[in-house]
């Protein structure tokens, strides 16, 4: 697979690696064996870096990596995240006290020592970013974590943090639906020498081969509750996309494989991360590191699917709490 540096002091991994959010039930169940095989094709296909958090699960979703890996050691390069708090209410906390709680706990869950990359989930307003990045660079001078990241920060975040440590990282949600870090992001990671971590490059699902099926979507899950696959946004984003799912297809390639290819197409400095729990659909996900596209190519896709096609808000009033707006 085509390798990408994972921030300009980082090292390199597979330009595709795996979201483990799904292992944690997220988008459906799963169980142990189900992720293990996923985890096991990962490494046939060189993908080598595996994103997860505290919260995915409560913890589950590290521990399904840690059962994993204790068998595999060595073998991928690990990111995890912190500074979300789900007790007695949904809540950031970004103090040195409760980061490093958080970090230890991953880093036991996980069954190792240290992890390649670790972010702060969500932004704590009340403590300056700058404060946050020196407990960050503590933990690295630790042996702890070997670099630092942020996840849904505004690029001006990114600029102050990077003031006091280089940042290894930032995460954002990015895809042919959700094209925000276009206008600011994207570039100051490229300025800053800071890798781009696209998350959700297949729009939760919206880019497979057959559209999710709204009835099966739990109201209370993810993404029964985002604007995006609510009524009568779903239907609208559903007949939208069905061009762009035609155009994948008769082209000999899966929707999910051209909307990654269309991610890392961008920039160099971008990794996707799509999440999935099958093997599957990882295969379809990992082939999208090694396609090119011609600017023709590319701006045949943006015409099926120009900016802002979507319909719907990407998060929900309760999901948008955390993510810095910039525009």
């Amino acid at each position: 697979m085509q390798q990408r540096q994972l921030g300009k002091n980082g090292g390199e991994v597979g330009a595709v690696g795996l979201g483990c959010m799904s292992f944690a039930g997220m988008y459906g169940a799963t169980d142990m064996a189900e992720s293990h095989a996923t985890l096991a094709r990962a490494l046939e296909l060189g993908v080598t870096h595996l994103d997860t958090a505290l919260i995915y699960g409560n913890g589950v979703s590290e521990e399904v990596i840690g059962a994993f890996i204790k068998d595999h050691p060595g073998r991928f390069s690990i990111a995890t995240k912190g500074g979300i708090r789900v007790h007695p209410e949904r809540g950031f906390d970004n103090s040195e006290a409760y980061l490093r709680e958080c970090l230890e706990g991953s880093l036991k869950r996980l069954g190792v020592d240290h992890v390649d990359l670790y972010y702060i989930h969500r932004r704590d307003q009340n403590i300056p970013i700058e404060d946050v990045t020196g407990t960050l660079a503590r933990f690295v001078e630790e042996g702890k974590i070997g670099g630092i990241g942020y996840s849904e920060i505004a690029p001006s975040s990114l600029e102050r943090a990077a003031a006091v440590h280089p940042v290894m990282a930032v995460q954002s949600e990015y895809s042919l639906w959700t094209r925000l870090p276009e206008l600011g992001m994207l570039q100051a990671c490229e300025r800053l020498g800071t890798a781009f971590v696209a998350f959700s490059p297949v729009a939760r699902g919206m880019f497979a081969r057959e559209a999710p099926d709204a009835k099966a979507i739990p109201a209370e899950a993810f993404r029964g509750s985002n604007p995006r696959f609510q009524e009568p946004n779903f239907s609208r984003n559903v007949a939208l996309i069905e061009p762009f799912r035609r155009y994948a297809i008769e082209r000999g390639i899966s929707p999910a494989t051209l909307a990654i290819t269309w991610v890392l197409n961008k920039n160099e400095n971008i990794i996707a991360i799509p999440g999935t729990r099958t093997a599957a659909h990882l295969e379809e996900d990992a082939a999208g590191a090694d396609l090119k596209l011609s600017a023709a190519e590319i701006a045949e896709i943006e015409t099926i699917l120009p900016p802002g096609f979507a319909h719907g808000a990407r998060y929900s009033e309760a999901q948008a709490k955390g993510p810095e707006d910039y525009c």
